[in-house]
């Protein structure tokens, strides 16, 4: 994406987020040439763009201002009752469910998914990523035929040590752990620190991978309330918790939790530590999409409050960098012995190339400069696809728009089914994620995780007006 097209997806989403409300005035040409050290050609070309958009308006010898129409907009997600759920902690059994919803998807002939949570591959860095796999394969080619060491490589893991210091993370190489994908680190943390018929604290509603892993592990669920703005709430885990027990871990996703797209405040996430702390409990972080926050500075991981090595970290490149590698990570704090021990009898080491491409993509400063792009990409699309929505949806339906990622977490209109409207889309060739895939009950089934990583074309636009038929048609 072209300079001038960041620079104004930039102030197009501060335009519909309200940051920029109507009437406001934009800084003027110099100032954005000098908050952005871009050109001036840049500064006029992406003012022009937002005006050809219709959402800045020139005034002559003022400049330019936000126009006043914002009529595109759905109302956000309401947000749940911050209370108990008062279910009990209970073995999961979503695995049917969600099984049963992937195989018909599967087996059907899909024409567009919107049910995706990742990029399309044109927005991730092929040829860089090519480039020093063959570099790699010149002057390392033993790796083919070498085993890789326990933990990882080391160039990686020090690569991944420097970037977590943008999150105010103090790890040593030592102190991180490759493996394969975040699933992979999830389980190893739940084994570390749970025996089966344990009960885990998950938010909801929370991504059906996890529960699929409780689920294997054989542990008990607790699902706390969660807020598609702030995450999960406190207040109603410490009430369920006094009600449980067996209790010994809690995992949560702080930064654009999947579906919701809430991003935990630095004192909750703090005040979250300290109650763990006090309650002997595991914290579990998977930090997975923290790198697509649209904020301008990253995003401060629970794990960078952490002194006692209570918290385990959990992470990957698949949704930032490279599906088809499958790499994640996690630094274990006080079970980082035990995780290790546990990932060598699980699966052993992460093979050696994979590790040693993305060890050099690193080192020649290239993900930074990605990673911008694939922002700015995406905030056109999930603007595009909210648009859409609005557009064709009931004026009753709700929409929650996160400031970064892949996913919209829609809110149907009362006496809708996200289920039956799952199997309505799928005769017409369109993939949703049913809410009922997030929980362990039915409580999300008016609600649909829709996917804005690939580019909103026409096919895409067709498909929301056929759902919007399809919404008004099961009313």
């Amino acid at each position: 994406m072209t300079l001038y097209l960041q620079l104004a997806s930039h102030y197009r989403q501060a335009i519909h987020k309200g940051v920029l409300p109507p009437g406001a005035r934009m800084p003027s040409v110099r100032g954005l040439m000098g908050l952005h050290q871009v050109s001036m050609s840049t500064a006029l070309q992406a003012c022009r763009w937002l005006e050809a958009k219709g959402l800045l308006e020139a005034r002559a010898r003022a400049g330019y201002f936000v126009r006043a129409d914002k009529t595109w907009a759905l109302p956000p997600v309401s947000e749940p009752a911050l209370v108990a759920l008062h279910d009990e902690a209970r073995y999961v059994g979503v695995h049917q469910k969600v099984s049963s919803v992937l195989a018909r998807a599967q087996s059907r002939g899909v024409r567009v998914n919107l049910a995706g949570a990742q990029a399309a591959p044109e927005l991730y860095p092929l040829e860089r990523l090519r480039q020093s796999s063959q570099r790699v394969l010149r002057q390392r080619g033993d790796c083919l035929v070498t085993p890789p060491p326990p933990g990882g490589e080391p160039g990686l893991r020090s690569a991944l040590a420097r970037q977590a210091l943008e999150q105010q993370i103090q790890l040593s190489p030592e102190e991180i752990l490759i493996t394969h994908g975040c699933t992979e680190a999830l389980t190893l943390a739940l084994r570390a620190v749970t025996q089966p018929g344990d009960v885990v604290a998950v938010e909801s509603p929370t991504y059906y991978g996890l529960l699929q892993i409780l689920e294997s592990l054989s542990l008990r669920a607790l699902e706390i309330p969660t807020s598609p703005h702030t995450g999960l709430s406190l207040p109603a885990l410490q009430e369920a918790a006094v009600l449980t027990p067996g209790l010994k871990a809690v995992a949560v996703v702080p930064h654009l939790q999947n579906p919701l797209g809430a991003v935990m405040p630095d004192a909750a996430k703090q005040a979250l530590l300290a109650w763990c702390e006090a309650q002997d409990l595991a914290l579990i972080e998977d930090d997975s999409y923290s790198a697509l926050f649209d904020g301008p500075a990253p995003l401060r991981a629970i794990k960078s409050f952490d002194r006692s090595g209570r918290v385990i970290l959990c992470s990957s490149l698949h949704k930032t960098l490279a599906p088809g590698m499958r790499l994640g990570w996690l630094s274990g704090g006080r079970w980082q012995q035990r995780l290790e021990m546990l990932k060598y009898s699980q699966s052993r080491p992460n093979e050696s190339l994979p590790q040693l491409a993305v060890a050099d993509y690193f080192n020649a400063g290239h993900g930074s400069r990605h990673l911008r792009g694939m922002r700015a990409r995406l905030v056109l699309q999930r603007e595009h696809m909210a648009e859409a929505l609005a557009r064709h949806l009931p004026a009753e339906s709700r929409l929650s728009v996160p400031n970064g990622g892949f996913n919209l977490w829609l809110e149907l209109p009362e006496g809708l089914s996200s289920m039956a409207l799952f199997g309505a889309a799928l005769d017409e060739g369109i993939r949703l994620a049913p809410g009922a895939m997030f929980s362990n009950s039915m409580r999300f089934d008016r609600f649909l995780r829709i996917g804005c990583g690939h580019p909103f074309d026409e096919a895409v636009r067709a498909a929301v007006q056929t759902l919007g038929r399809l919404v008004q048609s099961c009313r």
